[in-house]
């Protein structure tokens, strides 16, 4: 089993910036770990994603590329999303998420454990 803990969410002003964290316990092989949101009265999708093994690929949804930037730390097992001129379209619950299983790296149906979710809000 996987055991996914997020933190770092809370209330930040237009333009401004927050850092998540997802910290990992219990199995250590994944395929990739990844950040999804979901927004009132949307579906959960797809923000960023790592690879677990080599370097490290990572991947970004096209509404975030150039702002949130996804990173990992083997040794502490924590995966990192920081996020960097953030708009109040930005304000969703984020989940992270990891893949044991080979799979899409972005897709959501891929990943088969997941965090209770932080709540991020950005003010206009």
């Amino acid at each position: 089993q996987v055991q996914l803990v997020e933190s770092g969410g809370g209330l930040v002003q237009a333009g401004g910036s927050l850092r998540l964290s997802c910290a990992a316990s219990g199995r250590t092989f994944s395929y990739s770990l990844g950040w999804f949101r979901q927004a009132p009265g949307k579906e959960r999708e797809f923000v960023a994603a790592i690879t677990w093994s080599g370097g490290g690929s990572t991947y970004y949804a096209d509404s975030v590329k150039g702002r949130f930037t996804i990173s990992r730390d083997n040794v502490k097992n924590t995966v990192l999303l920081q996020m960097n001129s953030l708009k109040p379209e930005d304000t969703a619950v984020y989940y992270c998420a990891a893949r044991t299983r080979r799979g899409e790296v972005v897709g959501i149906t891929s990943y088969d454990y997941w965090g209770q979710g932080t709540q991020v809000t950005v003010s206009s």
